[in-house]
């Protein structure tokens, strides 16, 4: 019994500095602006089964394809770009369907944050029109996660950029602030969205000078 239980410790250990090496590596290609890393890392997770973990890549790779294919001259991206915010979706509830424990679903309040991006990704992509409801959404995932710093980041992202009077740069700055300060955690220290949060900061700063 004594032995399977230090077997099992081992795993663990195993898996947990496998994924902090995927981490680190996925926060370098951030780093370097090679999202081709990003997205040879979220097709192979795909095929593998989506997971929580995945799930935050993907959404971010989302991010960046959309950017990218609204840029002059690379209107080519827009297929590739719609196809990546349907399989996101599709994750989305799939993952929303299973139970909240062990890592399986979704934690409080990251259904209600995916969905409001993916309504923010199609009103990018001319896919639908549903920005107050991206924004309400938003702050349903505050009110059910208010100490999650992947949520309050992303609210704050939706204040950052949506216009007035629904957006705010100075709302949005303190809501980058609470999640950079609950960001200061060792389990968050390979995360993109911490280092996101913190360019926002600056850049909030730097617009609320003006």
């Amino acid at each position: 019994m004594k032995r399977k239980c230090t077997l099992f410790i081992l795993l663990a250990v195993c898996l947990s500095l496998t994924a902090q090496t995927a981490d680190r590596e996925l926060l370098d290609a951030y780093q370097r602006q090679d999202m081709s890393v990003w997205k040879a890392y979220v097709e192979k997770s795909c095929v593998q089964g989506i997971t929580p973990e995945v799930l935050l890549y993907e959404y971010g790779f989302c991010g960046y394809i959309v950017a990218e294919a609204k840029k002059e001259g690379k209107e080519s991206l827009l297929p590739e770009a719609k196809r990546a915010v349907r399989q996101f979706k599709s994750h989305v509830e799939q993952l929303h369907s299973l139970p909240d424990k062990e890592g399986i679903g979704l934690p409080p309040g990251h259904y209600e944050m995916y969905i409001s991006a993916v309504y923010v990704y199609e009103l990018r992509l001319k896919e639908s029109i549903h920005p107050i409801k991206a924004m309400s959404l938003a702050k349903e995932a505050v009110q059910k996660a208010p100490k999650d710093p992947l949520v309050l980041s992303y609210y704050g992202t939706c204040l950052f950029y949506a216009p007035k009077p629904f957006g705010s740069k100075s709302e949005a700055l303190t809501y980058f602030e609470k999640a950079d300060r609950l960001f200061q955690t060792p389990e968050w220290q390979f995360c993109w969205v911490r280092e996101a949060t913190k360019m926002y900061i600056t850049q909030c700063h730097e617009k609320l000078k003006r």
